[in-house]
């Protein structure tokens, strides 16, 4: 374990960059930099989820696992499909922030199959400490910090030492999030964005859109296979299909463009080889997909999210106060609140901050009835 000196140095520089506004990845980087110097590992996996479902969105990989995505679908399958008491869903349910995989199985690790299947044989590693990111909205984020067989286990020091920096790393997946504006992008795919997974896991049909979806979710650097993200939905259908689970599988993901996507998956009717079948669409996520995630990635609580709705539908104060059985007055300081998290001064600001920093704008072109694109003139 460090000491206090390089703990509170490390603790520090982690609240700071969390404030800094920081694009996501570059947050990422620098955070897990300042936690090693804390915290030593020799490997790391940052995920951002989507915290209306807790599944994951992206993945970027650093230390070891830097530009290494094999056994990234086989992680899905084991996170996603089982009833593993320390992944991410089973920590989000039972309220834990942080744990250490030798402590959590008492030193039996060989106990977990995401030990035995994938980080022992494939990677060397022998230990792991995981941490979610959560507010009261859900989980944002999660990281697994990985060491190898030279090394000692993450101590109850050290794990609860990641649960103490766990709220600057909420703070900073949330902002960095929104950080990336929205820009030109080439021409929106035709056709349906469709990927089908049969019963052993292979994709055996995908369209050419959901190709180049894909291939919008990964091209920054040290970002993880796509496909995670694919077959974690796959594998949470399953569980929905044997009646495991009643949580519809879906997640809204940013594009490296900006542009948001909403991916779901359901399970395909079919005899013989068809049998097992899932399909995944995707889709350009609509304005009112994705608001309550920016009012939520501000930190504005439920009665202000509902009045960041209302502003979003052209109302005025008199309206939002009798719709919401408010006060003029208690609307103004709602106002002044949202105002304050979000960055702006003023309702055109958020609606800007809102639409025109999350949405995709071409060139020639002005937002539309309910946020679309409306044809250049």
């Amino acid at each position: 374990m460090a000491s206090a000196i390089a703990l509170g140095r490390a603790r520090s520089d982690i609240d700071v960059m969390s404030r800094a506004g920081l694009p996501l990845l570059d947050f990422a980087d620098e955070a897990a930099a300042a936690l090693q110097t804390a915290v030593p590992f020799v490997a790391a996996c940052l995920s951002t989820l989507d915290p209306a479902t807790a599944m994951v969105s992206s993945t970027a990989k650093l230390g070891a696992l830097t530009g290494r995505n094999e056994g990234d679908i086989l992680w899905a399958q084991i996170e996603y499909a089982g009833d593993d008491p320390t992944a991410y869903t089973a920590m989000l349910a039972a309220g834990e922030v942080s744990l250490g995989l030798h402590d959590a199985t008492a030193g039996a690790v060989e106990r977990s199959p995401r030990m035995t299947r994938l980080l022992r044989p494939r990677f060397d590693f022998h230990d792991e400490a995981r941490a979610l990111f959560t507010d009261r909205t859900g989980a944002w984020g999660a990281f697994a910090l990985f060491r190898g067989s030279d090394d000692s286990p993450f101590s109850p020091a050290e794990i609860a030492f990641i649960a103490a920096v766990a709220p600057a790393f909420t703070r900073g997946f949330r902002t960095g999030l929104l950080a990336q504006q929205s820009r030109q992008h080439d021409a929106a795919s035709t056709g349906p964005a469709v990927i089908v997974v049969d019963a052993h896991d292979r994709v055996v049909q995908s369209s050419p859109a959901a190709e180049q979806h894909l291939r919008q979710l990964s091209v920054a650097p040290g970002m993880g296979d796509p496909l995670v993200s694919v077959q974690a939905l796959v594998s949470a259908a399953r569980r929905v299909a044997r009646g495991t689970s009643d949580s519809i599988p879906r997640v809204r993901a940013r594009r490296h463009d900006g542009g948001w996507l909403v991916l779901h998956a359901a399970p395909l009717g079919g005899m013989g080889d068809r049998a097992g079948d899932v399909v995944v669409t995707i889709e350009q996520a609509r304005p009112q997909e994705v608001i309550d995630l920016v009012a939520a990635a501000f930190g504005l609580t439920a009665r202000e999210r509902e009045v960041v709705g209302m502003v979003l539908r052209g109302s005025d104060t008199r309206e939002i106060a009798g719709a919401l059985h408010l006060s003029p007055y208690t609307v103004q300081d709602h106002f002044k609140s949202i105002f304050e998290k979000a960055g702006v001064t003023s309702r055109g600001e958020l609606v800007s901050r809102v639409y025109f920093d999350q949405f995709v704008t071409r060139s020639g072109t002005e937002l539309g009835i309910g946020g679309w694109q409306a044809s250049a003139p």
